[in-house]
Order: structure tokens, then sequence, then C-alpha cells
């Protein structure tokens, strides 16, 4: 049996035809499924935490095998329903307009390929996750991530982003990204100097930048649509990637930016480039925060883990 869930609306609205196209797959090959549509926010978390419950049964301890069709964001939601990640296999097939996660796992653009690739399950890769903690509160209030966290400047945009129409209408003709660079600029003229400090694994001793624009905290290399923020970025070592941009003239930031497409932005002495295990950044004012583009609240504290293979896909 296989769990599908659709965001209707990802792909411009085009992500309830894609499943109708993939669903005469499971039609044709008379394989079990059940489909349910998302319907608004917290509802994949709230599907997902049903199906990964503890009393659920299974037959021979048989995974749940989930599949979903939508965008990082839709993937970000289903993770922070997971009861036990050892019981769930998931299947990715990529309706967004991100979709930082299939760029960097190098999934076909044709759906159908990537379900045909599923359906044959040979493959089953572990890989690893991102836990954001915030401040000292309990991890109650904890957020799993699978591709990135960022804290400050791309947290800022993906805010705006989330709540533009202006990105949608761009969105069903294909121009979203306009929406970012639009809002990118706003949002970078509008940055104000705040300084942080940055702890990597059990070191007292800090990473202090006096002025940052953003700090991002990456499982894969990619991030915001296609920006190679940590080009050496592995899902499967057990580390986090750290992209810092320190003080830098936004003009020059300008500059910076598109250079991050290739992975080229570190040539600017500002950006700098850690690795760690578990990292905590203590800022000297509220920030907004991001995991995987979603957005809930700021802070000035946030405690960012690696956890090693915890995330089981069907590729």
């Amino acid at each position: 049996m296989y769990y599908i869930i659709v965001n209707p609306a990802s792909k411009s609205g085009r992500g309830r035809k894609i499943w109708k196209k993939l669903e005469q797959i499971f039609l044709a090959r008379h394989i079990a499924y059940k489909v349910i549509f998302s319907k608004g926010t917290g509802h994949v978390t709230r599907i997902v935490a049903n199906l990964t419950a503890p009393g659920r049964q299974l037959p021979d301890a048989a995974p749940v095998k989930l599949i979903i069709l939508g965008g990082d964001g839709t993937v970000n939601e289903a993770l922070q329903g997971i009861a036990d990640f050892d019981r769930l296999w998931l299947g990715y097939i990529p309706t967004g307009s991100s979709n930082d996660l299939a760029r960097d796992l190098s999934l076909p653009k044709n759906p159908a390929l990537i379900l045909d690739t599923i359906l044959k399950g040979e493959v089953v890769r572990t890989l690893d996750m991102g836990l954001l903690t915030y401040g000292k509160e309990r991890t109650s209030a904890a957020r799993y991530f699978a591709v990135s966290s960022g804290i400050g400047f791309d947290a800022a945009v993906c805010r705006e982003a989330l709540a533009s129409r202006f990105k949608k209408t761009l969105n069903k003709i294909g121009l979203g990204k306009l929406t970012y660079l639009s809002i990118a600029l706003k949002q970078l003229a509008a940055a104000k100097s705040v300084s942080c400090e940055i702890y990597l694994d059990n070191s007292e001793t800090p990473i202090r930048l006096n002025r940052f624009l953003f700090t991002a905290f990456m499982i894969h290399k990619y991030e915001g649509g296609g920006f190679q923020f940590c080009p050496t970025a592995d899902a499967s070592d057990g580390l986090l990637d750290l992209c810092a941009v320190g003080r830098i003239p936004k003009l020059v930031i300008l500059f910076a930016l598109p250079t991050a497409f290739w992975g080229k932005h570190y040539i600017f002495p500002a950006i700098r480039h850690f690795t760690a295990e578990k990292a905590t950044l203590c800022s000297s004012a509220p920030l907004w925060v991001h995991t995987d583009g979603e957005v809930t609240r700021k802070s000035d504290s946030i405690t960012i883990t690696c956890l090693k293979q915890k995330l089981h896909l069907m590729m």
C-alpha cells in the first residue's frame, strides 16, 4: 500500500493534474494506494502524524510508504508530523517552485520516471536531516528540515514571498523567480545592522560577526531555487554546512548573490564557510528564521543539529 499526499496548489495549481496522470500508473499496475489532497497549513502534518502514530499496526512490521507530490515546503510540513522515522519510507515527486531537494538529488524532470523508480523499490537511501530549536525552549518548539534552515535576510525574503499575491500571478506564467528577486532587493535595502556569535559543536570560543546579513545551515547544496550556498554539502556525511554572510556592502551583495548560482560566492572574504555537527547562533536582535523556506517566527537564539541518516528516501 502506498499513501500519496498531493498538494493541489503546487506547480501553480497543476499539482492535481499531474497526479491524475500518475494515478493511471497505479491503476494499470494494480498497485494499492490511497491519495489525500492537502487542505491548507498544518493538514499534511496531521496526516503524517496519523500514519506514523505509535499505535498504528502494520503487517509484518512493514514501513509506511508515503509519496509526496508538492514542493520543499510540503516535504517540510510532512517532516513535522513523523512520529517514528524508522517506520517511514518517503518518496518525493517535486511539483513546487524551488525544488531544491530534487535538484540536489538529481531527480528526473518527468514525474512519471520518478514514480516508476519509486515503485521498483530498488533503492532506499538514508539521508541526513536538520533539527532547529529556539533558544532554551523544549523540543516541542523544534522544527525538522530536509534541505536548509536560515536566519536573517534569506528567511525575511521567504516570509514575504509566501504571502505575496504577485508571486502567485507570476507562477502561473512561469516567472515566479522574479518575485524573489524583487523581494530580495527590497529586503536588502531594509536590512539593519545586526551582530551575531556562532558556536560550532562544543567550542566555547565563538565566531563573531559584527554585522551579518544571514547565515544558512545546509544539509543539501541548494537553497532559494538554485543558489549553491554550500556547494560541497553532502547529505550523508553527518555534518551541517554553514554559509555565513558577514559585513559586506549592500552594493557588493548585488554582485555576490548571482555568483552563488555557481557556488563561486566564497571569493568574497566576508562570505565564510564552516562545517559542524551542531551550531548555535545568537544575534543582537530577533530575526526571521526559516526551515526549507517555511517561516514561523523570529528569534535571537537558535541551535541547529544534524541528525545523521535519519530520513529514508525511496528513489
